[in-house]
């Protein structure tokens, strides 16, 4: 797994949160335990009530929810 600080994000797409839901099939809260436990990409912030998360972060997890671990 590369570094977060490593990728090229220049190309990477923001997805906001009904998006990553939907790809994941996974609720809120789990979303939120899942990122405090780092067994799901951390979300960043895009203003004070919207956050957002790399695409390829989130098809990293699709790939190996199981297995995944934040850098």
């Amino acid at each position: 797994m590369t570094a977060a600080a490593d990728k090229d994000r220049r190309r990477d797409c923001l997805l906001r949160f009904p998006e990553v839901r939907r790809r994941t099939s996974l609720a809120s809260s789990t979303v939120y335990r899942r990122m405090d436990e780092g067994t799901f990409p951390r979300c960043k912030k895009l203003s004070v009530r919207a956050v957002y998360w790399y695409e390829s972060d989130i098809e990293e997890f699709i790939a190996d929810p199981l297995g995944y671990r934040a850098p």
